[in-house]
């Protein structure tokens, strides 16, 4: 008689293979743990209503990030090496500015206001000096999820795409993270990105909350919160390596 192998362990980002097929499935590129994490959403009614919407708004405005940069948060950081994760609110509206990492701009594009003040503060914190581009993808490949609420906006409209479906599906996202085992950090700057600790696990993980560092709230609250410094500091008292907020001198492009 053959011995009985025993139950598999479900994974942690197991998810329910009998869903229907998405008319709208995440992009094939994306790490299997965040596929598994939010295929799901695919298959929900609003779903193909933001799609569809987005479409729409491609076709008569334009729209940034560009297509293939939208999901670049998911890109860059699988679900499975997630050790921080920044909000931002939508994406920047201006041209050539947004790329799919919240708060940062790629190679050769003038730092808006808010990431000026980023360096600022970085400066400020842990002395290194503001950096003379603004591609934060380095971050991003430690293991800091730099994602915007929003993944889409018309160009010179913030907040355009608002209420459109995006805040369910990063909402999803977010709550992927917050079910990680390991300690995570949750940088939430500004009223906004706060509302999210709701999503959020206070007993297991960590959440750092300042002002926004936009010019017009960086001085009541961001300027002097040392976020950076208190992110390694969490890291290291959990046991994981520190992010290094070094960004290399010249910025490689988007691999």
């Amino acid at each position: 008689m053959s011995k009985q192998k025993p139950a598999a362990t479900p994974s942690l980002f197991e998810t329910d293979d009998r869903s229907p097929p998405s008319r709208f499935p995440l992009p094939a590129d994306l790490d299997p743990s965040w596929h598994a994490a939010l295929a799901a959403e695919t298959t929900r009614p609003y779903w193909e209503a933001l799609q569809e919407f987005v479409a729409v708004e491609r076709k008569h405005h334009e729209v940034y990030p560009a297509a293939p940069d939208v999901y670049n948060a998911f890109r860059y950081t699988p679900l499975d090496r997630v050790k921080v994760l920044l909000l931002g609110q939508d994406p920047y509206p201006g041209a050539g500015q947004a790329h799919g990492l919240s708060f940062s701009v790629r190679p050769g594009v003038r730092l808006p206001g808010s990431l000026r003040n980023i360096f600022q503060e970085l400066h400020d914190d842990l002395g290194i000096p503001p950096a003379k581009h603004g591609y934060l993808a380095s971050w991003a490949r430690q293991g800091v999820l730099l994602l915007n609420a929003c993944l889409t906006v018309r160009a010179g409209s913030p907040n355009s795409h608002a209420g459109r479906g995006w805040e369910t599906f990063t909402d999803a996202a977010i709550a992927a993270v917050n079910r990680l085992r390991r300690p995570i950090v949750f940088l939430l700057w500004g009223a906004y990105a706060q509302r999210k600790a709701r999503l959020i696990d206070e007993s297991r993980h960590v959440v750092i909350k300042s002002a926004h560092p936009s010019p017009l709230s960086a001085s009541n609250g961001f300027f002097g919160s040392r976020p950076f410094s208190r992110v390694n500091d969490a890291l290291s008292r959990s046991n994981q390596t520190p992010i290094d907020w070094r960004l290399p001198e010249t910025a490689a492009g988007p691999s």
